[in-house]
């Protein structure tokens, strides 16, 4: 006997698109925090129905990222400094695990993607320096043999991906950040297990630190921050 199987439809796939698209916008900083998405609005710029635009926004919410307003439509959520501390050290015993399995490989990474992310880091394209960052740090996890590292570091990327937008937007530090990667991935490829760890340990430590400081001091003084779910 056929099986009776309703037709998938492709809202689904459109519903990915109008996330990832707002997400992008609130990482690069184009939506800032405690700015305000009408359903409407997004739907026009997007060409899109509202129906996608309203279940994107479903999902950014109880991902974290915006938060119901009085009236109508949502607001950005402010970046909870505490919560994203707790991510960046999760991070860095996720990167410092990488990083001596894939010396013990002796990895060699890629110098490509070292130049790419200098490129990146003069330019003015801060989706362009995330991308970067992210190719380098999964090129460790794909070294170390272990896929659950990279499985368990995609988990809060989205979360770590604005807090490096918020960052980038005013860092003056872009290049010397592809310094450190550079000095990581030469212990990497040189099999010194214990200075990679310890080298991307501190650098974690170091973003995180950095991070806290610019969000605390610059970036949303008037935002008061709301806990993001874990």
């Amino acid at each position: 006997m056929q099986a009776h199987l309703v037709k998938i439809e492709s809202t689904p796939d459109l519903v990915d698109q109008v996330y990832r698209s707002l997400l992008d916008a609130i990482s690069e900083g184009s939506l800032a925090p405690g700015a305000r998405i009408m359903q409407e609005d997004i739907a026009e710029q997007l060409a899109v129905s509202r129906q996608p635009v309203l279940q994107a926004l479903r999902l950014l919410k109880k991902d974290g990222f915006v938060l119901d307003a009085p009236g109508r439509g949502v607001l950005v959520a402010p970046l909870d400094v505490g919560w994203l501390m707790q991510i960046y050290q999760v991070r860095s015993a996720l990167d410092a695990l990488a990083a001596r399995l894939a010396a013990q490989a002796r990895f060699r990474i890629d110098p490509m993607l070292i130049s790419q992310g200098r490129a990146a880091a003069r330019s003015n394209d801060v989706k362009a320096m995330m991308a970067a960052d992210a190719r380098f740090h999964g090129a460790i996890y794909g070294a170390s043999g272990n896929p659950l590292i990279a499985q368990s570091a995609q988990l809060h990327w989205h979360h770590i991906r604005r807090a490096m937008g918020a960052v980038l937007q005013v860092s003056t530090m872009r290049e010397s950040i592809w310094d450190e990667h550079e000095t990581i991935a030469n212990a990497i490829a040189a099999g010194d297990a214990l200075t990679a760890e310890t080298l991307i340990r501190e650098h974690g430590e170091d973003a995180s630190r950095n991070l806290a400081g610019l969000l605390s001091n610059a970036l949303q003084p008037a935002l008061t921050p709301t806990a993001l779910p874990a």
